[in-house]
C-alpha cells in the first residue's frame, strides 16, 4: 500500500486481477472487446474506469478486508467468462487463417511474352484475356495470342502475344497487302509461304517490321527460255522485265531489235522468248490517183446517149514504205506517208434525155444489123486502128457531128448510132459504106 495524494491506494488488486486475466473489481472501462456483436451492449456500460485503477480515499482496514475476500471469491466463477471471451478470439484467428491459405491459393505463376520478351509474374485473373488486361496488354484482330483470350489460367502456364503488322507486299509484278506476326522481312517471307531461294527482295531481310508496317518487292527465281539466232537458251532468273532475262541469258539487241512479247512485261515461270532479228529499210513509189466523173443531164441528147464533155486525167502520188525483214523473212511493206504530185481531172460527161424517133422513112426495113456485123462487128464502142472511124458503122467525128450527133460515136448508144446511120442513108445511100453496104438488101 502506498500513499497518495488522493488517499490510500493498493496496487496488489490489481496485479491479482490481471495475473489471472480478469478485469479488477467493479464496472469494465471499455466492456469485453471480443464480445460477440449479437450480445446485449446494455451490460457494458461505456467508459467506465474500474475502480481499482483509480486512486481512492482511505478506508477501514475492516472495509479493506472484505475488498480482499471478495476479489478472491470472484475468481473461480469468473474463469468460464474468460473462456467465452476468448472463443471468438480463437475463430478470428481461424478465419485469418482460411482466408490467407485462400489468397495464396487464387496467387499464380505465370510466363507472359510479348513479342519474345518473356517476363514472369504473379497474378490472380482467372483467364488469359484478364491477364493482358489486368497487364495493359491491348489486341486486335490481326494479333496472335496463345492461348486463346478464353483460356483459364493455372500456375506456371506461358501466354505468349505476337502483334499483327500490315506488309504491303508486291510480289512478281502483282500488289497485295497481307498481315503478319514475323519481327523481320525474312520472317514474313517465310510466314507468308513466299519462296526466298534466289528471290530479290527490294530491302535487307533482317530488317524489324515495325508495328504500322512495311512495304517491299519480291521477285521470285523463274525459269524462261530465250531463242535467239537459232538458239535455245533456259535461264533461271529473277529479273523484273522481259528485257532484263534477255540480257541476262547473254543475248545482244541492236537497232530495231525485239521481242515476241513486249520487253517491259514480267517474265513468267516457264515462258519461252524469241528474240527477232528485224532488218528494215525504205522504199518509195509512184502510184496513181484515179479520176472521177461528172455525168450532167442534157435534153439536146438522144435518151441513152453520152457525150465526154471533158476528158478525165489521172493524178499520181509518192508513196514512201518501210520494208522490213524478220528474222529473214520479208514482211508485208507498211505505207509511212503520202505525197501528191499531180492532181487528177474530173470527166465530165452529158448523158441524153431526148426521147428516140420512132423510125426514118426510106431508111427503115433494111438490114442494118447485116451491115453493123461487117463493119463492126456488132460493136457499139469498137474503132479502127487509126482511131478515125469508130461506133457500129464505123463514123469519123466530122460526119457524125454533121448528122446531129454529140462526142464520139463509139461513145453514144446503139439504137442512136442505127438512127444516124439511116438518117446518112436518106443522104447518101450506101456509099458511105463502099465494102459493106450491099449487105444492108440482103
Amino acid at each position: 500500500m502506498s500513499n497518495s495524494p488522493y488517499g490510500t491506494y493498493e496496487p496488489q488488486e490489481t496485479l491479482d486481477a490481471l495475473e489471472t486475466h480478469e478485469p479488477p473489481p467493479g464496472p469494465q472501462p471499455y466492456g469485453d472487446t471480443y464480445r460477440p456483436g449479437y450480445e446485449s451492449m446494455e451490460t457494458q456500460p461505456a467508459w467506465q474506469v474500474p475502480e481499482a485503477l483509480l486512486p481512492r480515499q482511505s478506508a477501514p482496514a475492516a472495509g479493506r478486508a472484505e475488498a480482499r475476500r471478495a476479489a478472491r471469491r470472484r475468481k473461480r466463477p469468473e474463469r468460464p467468462e474468460t473462456l467465452r471471451r476468448l472463443l471468438p478470439q480463437a475463430l478470428v484467428v481461424a478465419f485469418l487463417a482460411g482466408g490467407t491459405t485462400a489468397f495464396v491459393a487464387a496467387d499464380k505463376a505465370v510466363q507472359l511474352s510479348v513479342e519474345g520478351r518473356p517476363r514472369t509474374l504473379h497474378t490472380f485473373a482467372d483467364d488469359v484475356g484478364e491477364l493482358l488486361a489486368d497487364e495493359g496488354v491491348d489486341v486486335g484482330p490481326h494479333d496472335v495470342v496463345a492461348p486463346a483470350p478464353g483460356t483459364a489460367l493455372a500456375s506456371g502456364d506461358e501466354v505468349s502475344v505476337r502483334y499483327g503488322r500490315p506488309v504491303r507486299l508486291t510480289i512478281d509484278g502483282k500488289r497485295r497487302q497481307v498481315w503478319t506476326t514475323a519481327g523481320t522481312v525474312d520472317g514474313a517471307l517465310d510466314q507468308l509461304g513466299v519462296r526466298g531461294e534466289g528471290a530479290y527482295v527490294s530491302t535487307s531481310r533482317s530488317r524489324r517490321i515495325a508495328r504500322d508496317g512495311l512495304a517491299f518487292d519480291v521477285r521470285t527465281e523463274r525459269s524462261v527460255t530465250i531463242m535467239a539466232d537459232g538458239r535455245e537458251r533456259t535461264i533461271r532468273t529473277n529479273a523484273a522485265t522481259v528485257r532484263g532475262a534477255v540480257d541476262e541469258a547473254g543475248v545482244s539487241m541492236h537497232g530495231e531489235d525485239t521481242t515476241s512479247v513486249p520487253q517491259d512485261s514480267f517474265p513468267r515461270d516457264g515462258q519461252t522468248i524469241t528474240v527477232m532479228r528485224i532488218k528494215g529499210s525504205k522504199e518509195v513509189r509512184e502510184e496513181i490517183i484515179e479520176y472521177s466523173v461528172e455525168r450532167t443531164k442534157d435534153p439536146t441528147l438522144f435518151r441513152g446517149t453520152e457525150v465526154v464533155e471533158r476528158a478525165g486525167r489521172q493524178g499520181a502520188r509518192r508513196v514512201t514504205y518501210a520494208l522490213r525483214t524478220v528474222n529473214g523473212v520479208k514482211q508485208k511493206p507498211r505505207r509511212m506517208s503520202a505525197q501528191v504530185v499531180r492532181a487528177p481531172r474530173s470527166q465530165v460527161v452529158k448523158v441524153g434525155t431526148k426521147p428516140l424517133p420512132p423510125s426514118v422513112a426510106g431508111a427503115d426495113g433494111l438490114n442494118w444489123s447485116g451491115l453493123a456485123r461487117c463493119e463492126s462487128g456488132g460493136r457499139p464502142a469498137a474503132t479502127d486502128s487509126t482511131g478515125t472511124y469508130g461506133g457500129l458503122y464505123q463514123f469519123d467525128v466530122q460526119t457524125w457531128h454533121s448528122l446531129g450527133g454529140g462526142g464520139r460515136p463509139q461513145d453514144a448508144s446503139a439504137s442512136e448510132q442505127t438512127y444516124r446511120a439511116k438518117k446518112l442513108y436518106v443522104q447518101r445511100g450506101a456509099s458511105p459504106w463502099p465494102h459493106c453496104g450491099g449487105r444492108l438488101h440482103r
